[in-house]
């Protein structure tokens, strides 16, 4: 059927190269015809042509200016120059600016061009499936991601249900079992730092950056609130130092400190009677330096290099486990946001993570 013939385009001022070249493949192939540019770009601007074939010296324009000025129409079609020199300079800025498959000689050999066009049609039919593959791809990709938002969404409302459940309990006396209730909280809590977790992940890896001010004070003061739970025995100290304005993503950054300050807590070291966390941050002009150092029982030195990696969990002493995902969306916000991490650790003495983050204030 005519519909299903690849469509060519050819274009050149010699009358008689169009009508050959018609006569010889309108056969195999849907042509179209035109005596010069113009003519042609108002073909493309209302036909999907898949292979375009131009002529290098035109009146009014080169073949490869032409080939250029039609890619906003059909950035996917064959592109094929032809010229009657050997050229090197020419093919080379056909294949930097036209973005051209091949290049042909005239006169052309009219069983290698019905090669040459065989080929085209190959590489533009593999092209389309390829672009077609990556479509329905990036379809799944984020009904993936809805689904993923919603049910992390729809889990953590039960959850915070059970937690007030057991904060009713707590005030039964003759009901409260503290052992039975401990380890009921402590699952909910696990699990729905997992689902904040996978929240987080959904909305660094979609959003667009949103520049903010921030007073990073009232930002720690913040996540030091938010914090489910501080455990006995720690104690935080904080050193903020910001005499300049900084704007960057607050979201992200927030995310960054809230994960990084949730493991040191989390990883204390059982040996110590005091488990310590210092955070010291240094905002000017330029960026912001971060530091998070704790005592608590350390990573060891074999995996540090994976620790950023989605779903890797590293053995502590204490046999806690994270979620796998916190550092790795830490690494994904910074670098969404031009930033960088550096850890140092040693096993049972403590880590030290330092984040740096450009100001963005000449960007609002």
């Amino acid at each position: 059927m005519q519909t299903d013939k690849i469509k060519i385009l050819y274009v050149d001022d010699e009358e008689n190269n169009l009508n050959s070249f018609k006569s010889f493949f309108r056969k195999y192939y849907e042509v179209y015809i035109a005596k010069n540019a113009a003519d042609a770009l108002r073909i493309v601007e209302t036909i999907p042509v898949e292979i375009i074939l131009s002529d290098q010296r035109m009146p009014a324009i080169t073949g490869v200016e032409f080939l250029e000025k039609t890619l906003p129409f059909c950035p996917n079609s064959v592109r094929i120059l032809i010229t009657g020199q050997s050229d090197i300079d020419v093919v080379i800025d056909a294949i930097n600016r036209g973005q051209v498959f091949k290049y042909i000689q005239k006169p052309w050999d009219w069983e290698k061009l019905s090669l040459i066009l065989e080929n085209a049609s190959q590489v533009f039919l593999s092209k389309k499936e390829i672009n077609s593959k990556n479509t329905e791809l990036e379809k799944l990709n984020n009904e993936l991601n809805k689904f993923v938002y919603s049910v992390s969404h729809d889990l953590r409302s039960p959850l915070m249900s059970i937690l007030g459940v057991l904060e009713l309990s707590k005030m039964e006396k003759d009901s409260y079992n503290p052992t039975y209730s401990k380890k009921i909280e402590d699952c909910v809590l696990k699990l729905d730092a997992y689902l904040r977790n996978i929240i987080d992940y959904y909305i660094n890896s979609k959003s667009d950056e949103l520049l903010q001010d921030i007073n990073f004070q009232e930002l720690i003061n913040d996540i030091l609130k938010s914090q489910n739970k501080i455990d006995d025995g720690v104690f935080i100290e904080t050193n903020v130092k910001q005499s300049e304005e900084f704007i960057g993503d607050l979201f992200r950054i927030k995310v960054i400190l809230s994960n990084l300050i949730s493991n040191a807590i989390k990883f204390k070291n059982p040996e110590n009677a005091e488990h310590k966390i210092q955070i010291v941050i240094n905002a000017n002009q330029k960026s912001v330096y971060i530091t998070i150092t704790d005592n608590g029982i350390g990573i060891l030195q074999e995996h540090l290099e994976h620790i950023f990696k989605m779903f890797f969990r590293t053995l502590t002493a204490n046999e806690k486990q994270g979620s796998g995902i916190g550092l790795y969306i830490v690494k994904e916000a910074l670098e969404k946001i031009g930033g960088t991490i550096e850890v140092a650790s040693s096993l049972e003495t403590g880590t030290s993570f330092k984040i740096f983050i450009p100001n963005k204030v000449n960007n609002k």
